[in-house]
C-alpha cells in the first residue's frame, strides 16, 4: 500500500516537473504582457518598449507593453500580483512600487519582497543635483555651506510626498547636516518648472529630465549620485566626489513576475532579459537615455530589493514621514 502511495506521489512529482519544463521550452506560446505602471512616453514607459521588443526578437513571441498608471505605480504592480503565475504577465517595476511604497503608503495590497517573483535586474537612471541658475552655490560643498548658513530659507522640490527623489533629498539632508524645506509637486514638469523660475532653489532629478535644461544653461548641475562620472555629464562630479561618499540615488528598474511563476519559465526570461540588455545596439541606446544598464540574475535582484526597501524604511522612520 505504502509502496503504491509512494510510486503515485513519485509520479505526480515528475509530472509537475515535467510540465514546468516543457512550458519553459515553449514560452512563449502566445502574447506576454509587460505592464507599466505609469503613462506612456516616459522614462519607465520607454525603456520598456525598448525591453520588450528586443525580447520579442530574442524569443521569438510576442511582448506587448501595457500602461497601467496611478497610485504611484502600486494600480498596475497590484494588477500583476493578482495576474496568474505562468510568466504572461510582467511588471516592468520601478523603484517606487517595490522599494518605497511599503514604506510611504497605506494598505499597499501586495508585499514586494514577497509576492513577486524576482527576473532580472536592468539599471538604474540616476538623480542629479541642480540648483536653479541665479543661486549662488555653484558646488555641493558650498550648498551645505549655504544651507547651515540659512536654516530653513532653502527648498528643494519633489515629485511628491514619499517619492524617490524626495527621500533621496532627505537623505542628502541627513547625511550633510542641513535642514532644507521640501515642497512637493505632482510630477517632474511642474517642479523642474518652478526651479527654472526660481520659486525653488534645490531639487534632485533624473538625468533624460534636466540633461536638456543643463545643457542650455536653464539650471545648474552641482552633483550626480552615481559611484562614477556619468559619460552624459562628464564635467558634473559625483556626490563621493563632493563630500558626500557612498551618495547616490535614482530610480531602478527591475522585470518581475507573479509569485509562484515556474522556476524555469523565469529562468528562461532572465537569461534573455540580460542577454538583450548586454547587445551592443540596445546597450547603447538605452545609456543615451540617461540609463545605466546593470543587468543581473534573480538571485542578485532579491537582494537588491530587500537592501533598498530598507534603506527606504530607515529615511522615513528617521524624517518622520507618516504612511498616506
Amino acid at each position: 500500500m505504502f509502496e503504491n502511495l509512494f510510486k503515485l506521489v513519485l509520479m505526480a512529482g515528475l509530472s509537475v516537473v515535467t510540465s514546468a519544463a516543457t512550458a519553459a521550452e515553449t514560452y512563449p506560446a502566445r502574447p506576454v504582457r509587460m505592464v507599466v505602471a505609469y503613462p506612456a512616453g516616459g522614462t519607465t514607459d520607454i525603456a520598456a518598449r525598448i525591453l520588450a521588443k528586443a525580447l520579442s526578437e530574442r524569443m521569438k513571441g510576442s511582448f506587448v507593453v501595457e500602461n497601467r498608471a496611478g497610485g504611484g505605480g502600486v494600480i498596475g504592480a497590484g494588477m500583476v500580483v493578482n495576474s496568474p503565475p505562468d510568466g504572461y504577465t510582467l511588471l516592468f517595476a520601478a523603484s517606487p512600487e517595490l522599494s518605497i511604497a511599503k514604506a510611504t503608503k497605506k494598505d499597499v495590497p501586495y508585499d514586494a519582497e514577497k509576492d513577486f517573483a524576482p527576473v532580472a535586474m536592468i539599471g538604474q537612471v540616476p538623480f542629479v543635483l541642480v540648483v536653479s541658475k541665479d543661486f549662488p552655490p555653484n558646488t555641493v560643498r558650498e550648498l551645505i555651506a549655504y544651507a547651515k548658513a540659512h536654516p530653513g530659507a532653502v527648498n528643494f522640490s519633489s515629485y511628491g510626498s514619499g517619492t524617490s527623489n524626495h527621500l533621496a533629498a532627505e537623505r542628502l539632508n541627513l547625511q550633510a547636516g542641513i535642514k532644507m524645506t521640501h515642497v512637493p509637486y505632482r510630477g517632474s514638469a511642474p517642479s523642474l518648472t518652478d526651479l527654472m523660475g526660481g520659486q525653488i532653489q534645490v531639487t534632485l532629478d533624473a538625468v533624460p529630465a534636466v540633461l536638456p535644461l543643463i545643457q542650455s544653461g536653464k539650471v545648474k548641475a552641482l552633483a550626480i549620485a552615481t559611484p562614477q562620472r556619468s559619460a552624459l555629464l562628464p564635467d558634473v562630479p559625483t556626490m563621493t566626489e563632493s563630500g558626500l561618499p557612498g551618495f547616490v540615488g535614482g530610480t531602478w528598474f527591475a522585470l518581475v513576475a507573479p509569485k509562484g511563476t515556474p522556476a524555469a519559465v523565469v529562468q528562461v526570461l532572465s537569461q534573455a532579459t540580460i542577454a538583450s540588455l548586454n547587445d551592443p545596439a540596445l546597450k547603447k541606446d538605452l545609456e543615451m537615455r540617461g540609463l545605466v544598464l546593470d543587468p543581473q540574475p534573480p538571485e542578485y535582484l532579491a537582494r537588491f530589493l530587500a537592501a533598498e526597501s530598507a534603506k527606504s524604511q530607515q529615511v522615513v522612520t528617521r524624517i518622520g514621514l507618516q504612511p498616506q
